[in-house]
């Protein structure tokens, strides 16, 4: 079932669904880092699109690699490697992630459906929310292998989780090790059995600052909340974490990234998306990161799985 994905040309072709302000964002930070030869952008909205195009050509000059960069459509899907999907309703403030299923599972069926149409073969990375649910169904709507649908889960979570240790231990985030997984939202788990700094356990250096080790969680859970309150979105974090995605495929790198990812019986679990350490490659998901994780984690874990799946009920069967 899973294997190398054969590329369909000679360069790397990232094609972006929808040029909002995480897509933006995306092609900005994609632009800058030199990751891909070719970036084709495809929204509904084509004058804006468009416009985003002559803007980022115009950056060429300053960039670290050439890259083409044009506003196309489905058909250009083809010969794409990757195929990110930005597009749906934003997430308002006071509206949790699962709020937005409905309305983003219909407009996900229509967009899948048009990329496959194309002869599409390569990996999807799906961004919008609720990430895990829309993993899901992209992965059922497409008929690709579970290991070429691959969400940013808990992606940004784990990157906020070890920018606020690092603060709070003065060192750098980049040497943090610690995850968080789960769903990507109000359900989602801390796993400190297995947080440590230079070898050294995070449990181990507070002491016993239970609080303390409670208000960094919630402050990494409620981050969103916090954002869209003061400026309407979140798009830079994410944005930044869709690129390292995206260049652990194409640079086939086996990184472990907290991505959302299917699992078939991993963590007491089955026929679900969520976020968990996996490898990461030009397959697309290698293989998932079994961690041991204690009692109370386990729990917390399955709780969220259980809530993810109720809340997908009403829409897939079986």
């Amino acid at each position: 079932m899973k294997g190398m994905v054969v590329m369909a040309n000679n360069v790397n072709r990232v094609a972006l669904i929808g040029t909002g302000l995480v897509g933006s964002s995306y092609a900005f930070a994609l632009l800058n880092q030199g990751v891909t030869e070719e970036l084709v952008l495809i929204d509904l909205n084509k004058e804006k699109s468009e416009g985003d195009a002559m803007d980022l050509n115009h950056g060429l000059a300053f960039a670290p690699n050439p890259t083409k960069i044009w506003f196309g459509s489905y058909d250009d899907c083809a010969s794409a490697d990757i195929v990110v999907l930005c597009a749906g309703a934003n997430q308002k403030p006071g509206e949790t992630r699962l709020d937005l299923v409905a309305k983003n599972l219909k407009i996900f069926k229509t967009i899948v459906t048009d990329v496959m149409n194309s002869g599409f073969n390569g990996i999807f990375i799906v961004a919008t929310n609720p990430v895990d649910i829309l993993s899901y169904a992209v992965w059922k709507y497409s008929g690709l292998p579970q290991n070429r649908v691959i969400g940013s889960g808990t992606i940004l979570d784990t990157a906020r989780f070890r920018y606020l240790l690092g603060e709070h231990f003065d060192v750098d985030t980049r040497n943090v090790h610690a995850y968080i997984i789960g769903e990507h939202g109000d359900t989602e788990l801390p796993v400190w059995s297995h947080a440590d700094i230079g070898g050294i356990p995070i449990l181990e250096s507070f002491n016993g600052e239970i609080d303390k080790l409670d208000e960094i969680f919630v402050n990494v859970r409620d981050a969103a909340y916090d954002i869209i309150n003061r400026k309407g979105a979140t798009y830079y974090g994410i944005a930044m974490g869709l690129v390292r995605l995206t260049k652990a495929i194409l640079n086939n790198e086996n990184s472990i990234l907290t991505v959302s990812s299917y699992l078939d019986g991993e963590y007491g679990a089955n026929n679900v998306y969520i976020g968990v350490p996996a490898i990461v490659n030009r397959e697309g998901i290698k293989r998932v990161i079994e961690l041991n994780l204690n009692e109370e984690e386990k729990n917390k874990f399955q709780h969220s799985v259980t809530v993810l799946k109720e809340t997908m009920s009403p829409f897939f069967q079986g």
